[in-house]
């Protein structure tokens, strides 16, 4: 399982879409994700004191994009990133932040 953090509203486009595309993917090639004991960190560096955020469970398996554990030099630690749209049928479940 790895996760991903997104507001409600891109959330909804992405489920009327069947896919999701993070800025990211335009610019860097990929979506960022996390696995379970990066979420807290992530959230920490990145989202402080936004409101609307919800936790996506992606389950690695049913993606259909490519996944590779790359190593983020800035925190040294190796995350998952989705090299590709984000299918809506490999998010298992959603958590409200």
């Amino acid at each position: 399982m790895i996760y991903h953090v997104v507001t409600k509203n891109r959330w909804q486009t992405a489920l009327q879409q069947g896919y999701y595309e993070a800025d990211s993917l335009a610019i860097e090639g990929f979506i960022h994700a996390s696995k379970a004991a990066q979420v807290k960190g992530v959230l920490d560096r990145y989202y402080q004191n936004q409101q609307g955020l919800i936790l996506l469970h992606i389950d690695e398996t049913k993606l259909t994009a490519e996944l590779k554990y790359e190593l983020a030099p800035s925190v040294n630690e190796e995350f998952p990133h989705i090299f590709g749209r984000l299918n809506t049928a490999a998010v298992i479940k959603t958590t409200p932040l």
